[in-house]
């Protein structure tokens, strides 16, 4: 599809859609152009039915339903953007339903979990505590793994106290910082990043080859701490960021403020987490009263 570097352009430059996003729409749209291909058709004559067929094909092959949700929205943006740009009369997405999503409760961590995670790392060694600075502001700001990978010396202020980060559609947010991962990131930039940063990167968190650390590499250190430390079931960064949230609210947080340092647009999305507490307390009330 000749169309689709423009189209992934469009959504980078003009949207300010994050690097990932844009990654995801294409290669979902990529899969689309292949089975046009594969059909013998061309973009420009793809209509409704055709479309129908293909989500069809994706849910036959055991695609899940939020990742086929996916894909619909990422050819609802693509043709939507061939209307405009005067390629197509009609857009085939319009009256396309979406896969009904089961809206399922976010994975989070105990206390006790938590403690134990962030015992794991050995600081007594540099990289340890490279990971353990990691660990502490994943869990104290409750930001994007995308987030903390990018996160800028420049934007880290531990005398205050808060982390200046950019979320999706690169909007800008302050995120409190504990004092204890103010502790620790202190320690860190201290003593362990200027041995690191042979690059003279703007990140704060290295590898020990100079270069910014990647998700891929901190989810796979978050794993090994996670087993480490006995944790078991799903570990991600994500499950950090759900905990930290939970936490939050459980405490006695405002709602509008746990949005604000997720960085969620809308409220709906973090009122998730209200029926995980509630849901906690009615396993509790289940189990600790006598006329449950």
């Amino acid at each position: 599809m000749r169309d689709l570097p423009d189209y992934l352009a469009v959504l980078t430059v003009e949207r300010g859609l994050s690097i990932n996003t844009v990654k995801g729409y294409g290669s979902d749209l990529a899969a689309f152009g292949r089975w046009l291909e594969r059909c013998g058709l061309a973009v420009e004559a793809c209509e409704r039915s055709h479309l129908r067929r293909y989500l069809s094909e994706l849910r036959g092959a055991g695609l899940a339903a939020r990742t086929a949700a996916r894909s619909l929205a990422a050819l609802r943006g693509f043709f939507r953007h061939l209307v405009e740009s005067g390629r197509i009369a009609q857009d085939p997405t319009l009256e396309l339903e979406s896969p009904k999503l089961l809206r399922s409760l976010p994975r989070f961590l105990s206390d006790v979990e938590v403690d134990a995670l962030l015992a794991a790392p050995d600081v007594s060694k540099p990289l340890g505590l490279r990971d353990k600075a990691m660990l502490e502001t994943l869990y104290a700001t409750g930001v994007r793994v995308s987030e903390l990978v990018t996160l800028k010396v420049s934007g880290v202020r531990l005398e205050p106290g808060y982390v200046r980060v950019w979320g999706k559609g690169a909007k800008e947010r302050i995120v409190p910082l504990g004092s204890s991962a103010c502790q620790w990131l202190s320690r860190y930039l201290s003593q362990v990043r200027p041995a690191l940063d042979t690059r003279r990167c703007e990140e704060v968190f290295l590898t020990q080859r100079g270069g910014p650390m990647t998700r891929q590499s901190f989810w796979r250190l978050l794993v090994a701490y996670g087993r480490r430390a006995g944790i078991t079931g799903h570990l991600s960064p994500h499950v950090l960021r759900h905990s930290f949230a939970t936490h939050l609210l459980e405490h006695g947080a405002d709602l509008r403020a746990v949005q604000a340092m997720l960085g969620h647009a809308d409220i709906s999305t973090t009122e998730i987490y209200t029926h995980v507490t509630r849901e906690r307390l009615r396993r509790l009330y289940a189990s600790k009263h006598p006329r449950a």
